[in-house]
């Protein structure tokens, strides 16, 4: 359930005003923001224009640059499958393929029952290891149909 748009505004401004007096604060506030609610809100785009007196384009091109940041809640858990070369050259797409299979979900999606969003991301430094993962922000190595079975019925929980 997302929060009502004046309580988002109000906690947007609690955010901004704990970073506002950093250099560059942009950044550290989306952060603050997706830390507050689990993803960046919409509506907090035009509080934060306002405050640092940029432009509503501005803030909406930093949010969409950048694919760490979401722009709509993610679920209880977030599955990331590496697809950087290395692990691309170590089966990486048959991963993701059987992954999206057993979740049902592809990239950029999360479960109908909000139990697992699916991201891809671009090298999580394990190379050595590939082809690799992150879930809730632990990283997995060496995935192969045993692993992934396994992690489909972790975040299915």
């Amino acid at each position: 359930m997302q929060p009502a748009g004046t309580e988002i505004a109000s906690r947007t401004s609690a955010v901004i005003n704990e970073f506002a007096g950093l250099e560059g604060p942009l950044l550290p506030i989306l952060h603050g923001l997706q830390e507050e609610f689990g993803f960046v809100p919409d509506e907090s785009l035009p509080v934060i224009a306002k405050a640092l007196n940029i432009s509503n384009a501005e803030v909406h091109g930093v949010v969409t640059f950048y694919h760490d940041y979401r722009r709509h809640p993610a679920g209880r858990h977030v599955l990331k499958i590496c697809q950087a070369e290395a692990c691309q050259s170590m089966g990486s797409d048959a991963i993701a393929a059987r992954i999206q299979q057993l979740l049902g979900i592809g990239f950029h999606e999360t479960a109908k029952d909000g139990s697992v969003t699916l991201e891809p991301i671009y090298c999580l430094g394990l190379c050595a290891c590939a082809p690799a993962a992150m879930l809730d922000g632990e990283v997995i190595g060496r995935l192969d149909a045993e692993k992934l079975e396994e992690i489909a019925a972790e975040v299915r929980l």
